[in-house]
Order: structure tokens, then sequence, then C-alpha cells
């Protein structure tokens, strides 16, 4: 298909993405849901061929979608990065070849929704349990059913997973997108098992992060658009001063040519290009259809934070 207009997309069941806009969505009629989910597990489900074939899975805002207005910012909170050649700045879509630790820390995710094979980015976040991915919302829990067979592949390449597969044994989002799938909270989580006895911080680090940071900074997008042009198989960034949606959410905007697939990957300040460390502040979320090239990331406020704090310590 031609260049993909938005930074998401919507997966359909043969595996197409969606041409036009998709009103967020409400929550079901059933009971609401969980705010966490402990997915289903298949050994081996995820073969290479199986990761290639998976189809991105992302959201694109329109009018009347459900929101709310995030809660008054809270004190700034920030946790530090745990350890595990310059790019141009601003950069409006480009693969990722500076090295460092975004490398390990940044991954694909990988789920099942009902009988489809989708994707979606994450990234290795500092944390009590040394054992948490942030991603978006909507790569946890979408259209009022939560994903299974979900896993986080760090570095993943073209089919190959050098770190592994990590296997969540849980995983959340913010109280707003559980209830109702509110585009300004759209942020997941997921705790991942041990592998090999060791945790995944031991293994390829995790980044920083801050909630109620402030708008308006230098930052860097990484994920794996998976949507032409881009076909999935390397970390893609984009760089530049933030700005803030005028339009529907209290989101972060960026100038980005990410498609579908790059949803859930990290956007981080204060990122130094040498080490691969930064300070994550949002994920990639949507983008709106009539605004092409810009992508919108949500605030991380006290509602991320709460999701967080329960990811953590489980």
């Amino acid at each position: 298909m031609n260049r993909h207009r938005t930074a998401a997309s919507v997966l359909l069941a043969a595996g197409a993405l969606l041409a036009g806009a998709l009103t967020a969505a409400s929550p079901s009629a059933a009971a609401e849901p969980p705010a966490s989910f402990r997915p289903s597990q298949t050994a081996g489900f995820w073969t290479a061929e199986r990761m290639r074939q998976a189809t991105p899975l992302d959201v694109t805002a329109t009018p009347g979608g459900a929101r709310t207005t995030p809660a008054a910012p809270g004190p700034s909170l920030r946790v530090a990065p745990t350890a595990a050649s310059p790019t141009s700045f601003p950069q409006a879509g480009g693969a990722w070849t500076g090295g460092g630790a975004i490398v390990r820390t940044s991954g694909r995710v990988f789920f099942t929704m009902g009988d489809r094979t989708a994707s979606c980015s994450g990234d290795s976040i500092t944390s009590a349990n040394g054992s948490t991915v942030i991603t978006a919302g909507h790569c946890v829990k979408y259209q009022g059913a939560w994903h299974a067979n979900w896993v986080f592949v760090p570095a993943y390449d073209n089919g190959n997973a050098p770190y592994g597969q990590w296997p969540a044994t849980k995983t959340l989002a913010t109280d707003q997108w559980a209830a109702s799938e509110d585009m300004n909270m759209d942020v997941g989580l997921a705790v991942v098992a041990p592998l090999n006895g060791r945790k995944l911080s031991e293994v390829v680090g995790a980044q920083g992060i801050l909630f109620n940071g402030g708008y308006t900074k230098k930052m860097y997008s990484f994920g794996f658009p998976a949507a032409a042009p881009y076909d999935g198989t390397r970390l893609v960034y984009c760089s530049g001063t933030t700005g803030k949606d005028f339009l529907l959410t209290k989101d972060h905007s960026l100038g980005c040519n990410m498609t579908g697939g790059s949803s859930g990957g990290p956007w981080l300040q204060d990122f130094d290009e040498t080490t691969g460390l930064g300070t994550q502040v949002s994920v990639n979320s949507f983008g709106y259809n009539f605004l092409p090239n810009r992508m919108f990331g949500p605030y991380f406020g006290n509602e991320a934070k709460a999701a967080y704090d329960k990811a953590q310590t489980s």
C-alpha cells in the first residue's frame, strides 16, 4: 500500500490495515474489565515465521472517542535508568544506527487478538521487580478484550530474538484505559517472567522513567513500525522538540513518519546518543488521518504512575 498516513493503524481480520479513521473503542456491554490480566501462554508459539507474519495493531483518534480530563499533575518523580554514534536531530524517521542501550531495552511486542497474530513495540523500564515492560494501552487490551500469548522480544532482528522471548505473567493498563479505552491514558505495562533464572533488566538493562515532567522537550521516539514503507525488521527512531495536541487529547506531539507496529515504543528525553540511555516520558500512541507525519504520545501523569506502581510491585 502507499505510505501510511498516520503514526498508527488498525488490525483487520485478514491482516490488512483499516482505511480511514476508527473511533476509539467504548467499554464492552459486559461488566467493567479488570485493570490487569494474566495472559495465556503457549510454549514455542512465537516462531520466527509467526513473528514475521504478525500484523501491526494501532489506533487512530477521531472525535467522539472515550476520553477523560487528566487529574491535576502531582510532584515530578524521576526513576533513574539501569545501565546494562551520534545521529541527526531532528529526525522525521529513519533506522537507528547509533547502538547503545536502546537497541537492547526496546523491542517488539507480539500477542494474539482472537484468532489474529499482531505486533506493537515496547521498552524495558527500571522497576522494583526488574521485570517491567511499558507499551501502549491498546497493545495489552483493545476493543474490550485483553490480548493473549503476550511476549516481549528485546532487540528483535527480523525473526530473531538475540536476548530471548519474555512472556508476560501479567499485563496492566491505566485504570482509564482498562475501563473505557480513553485515548488520553493509552499506557500499558507487562510483568515478564524470568528467563533462564535472570530478570529482564539484568539481561538488557532498562531506561529511566519520569512522571509529571511537563511539555515542550527535546525527545527521541523509537519503535518497530511494520506498515509500509517499513517492514518491522529494524529499530526506527524520530527526534525533535515536542508540542502538545490541541485537538482531542492532552498528548505530546512529535513530527514522525513511523507507521503501524510502532505503537508502544518509548519516547525519551535527556537521551544520550552515545550510551543509548534516557528518561522515558511517553509511548507511541496514535495519529490523525488528516495530519500526516505526526505522532502523539500520552502524558505520563498521576494515572500512568499509578499503573507503573502496580506493575513494578507485582
